[in-house]
């Protein structure tokens, strides 16, 4: 961003530059025009950037001196484009869920997760592939039992004391 009191080394450095002399005029006007038109202070201060480099490029194409009429048309012609593309953005932009959980939420599940998981390492092996099965694969007790080569009575056991566990290390009343 450019800050106005450094237009006066702009003129010094190219005296006698049009250019650097429109800007050192007519920043502080066109600052306040671009200010009317965008809604934010660091918009307007791009906006008037942008106006006088895209009028740089054309004296240095062209050739002459351009007035302050153009700078101003470019002032505002660039505030136009710069509304319409947040515009469109707003419009194409997705659209939140009423039900979908917020970041906070997101951020308490991973830190539950975080804690599940070393709460299940705490676990004797067969407790905890009891448990992961059953409730994190949402296998059968039989599913289970094939799985682990035990009876369903010993998958039932598991996941009872491995789930009892759990509850005491989380603090989770059942």
């Amino acid at each position: 961003m450019i800050d106005p009191s450094l237009a006066d080394t702009a003129v010094q450095v190219g005296s006698g530059d049009p250019l650097a002399e429109l800007f050192r005029e007519h920043y502080p006007s066109l600052l306040r025009l671009a200010l009317l038109l965008v809604d934010s202070h660091a918009a307007a201060e791009d906006v008037v950037q942008e106006a006088f480099v895209r009028v740089d490029g054309v004296l240095r194409r062209r050739g002459g001196e351009v007035g302050l009429p153009y700078v101003r048309q470019a002032v505002v012609n660039i505030a136009r484009s710069d509304l319409r593309r947040r515009l469109v953005a707003l419009r194409h932009a997705p659209k939140a869920s009423p039900d979908a959980p917020g970041a906070d939420e997101g951020a308490f599940a991973v830190l539950e997760r975080d804690d599940l998981v070393r709460a299940l390492r705490t676990l004797p092996r067969r407790q905890r592939e009891a448990v992961v099965l059953r409730h994190c694969m949402d296998l059968t007790e039989a599913e289970t039992a094939s799985l682990l080569g035990i009876s369903t009575g010993a998958v039932k056991a598991y996941t009872s004391r491995g789930l009892t566990t759990l509850r005491t290390t989380m603090g989770v009343r059942a």
